[in-house]
């Protein structure tokens, strides 16, 4: 099983980051965001509490876990959230993600 995925993440200048992500490390897509330090506030340090990891997923949606409701009352808040719209800190790191293109939503 690969123990390590690539994932492309869109910052809100429009630069493409290519991100090494391990897998087997119980990390999100928050963790990895902030582990290259990308532009990705996450406040509340990926509690699902504040939005602030808000991203869009451009790829792989149906290879993500189910939105809790938690982040579903959170993205419901948001002015610019879509439905390709997730909370990267609710978005764990998994083998199918590979490939996975996201974009960090501007503030």
């Amino acid at each position: 099983m690969e123990q390590e995925i690539v994932i492309k993440v869109k910052d809100p200048q429009g630069n493409l980051h290519t991100l090494d992500c391990p897998v087997d490390m119980g990390l999100s897509l928050k963790d990895i965001c902030k582990a290259y330090e990308l532009p990705m506030e996450a406040v509340c340090g990926g509690m699902c509490m504040c939005a602030t990891c808000h991203c869009y997923l451009l790829s792989h949606t149906e290879a993500l876990n189910e939105k809790s409701s938690e982040e579903k009352a959170l993205l419901s808040e948001l002015f610019n959230a879509k439905a390709n719209s997730r909370l990267a800190c609710q978005v764990p790191l998994t083998a199918e993600l590979n490939g996975l293109c996201i974009e960090i939503v501007p503030d």
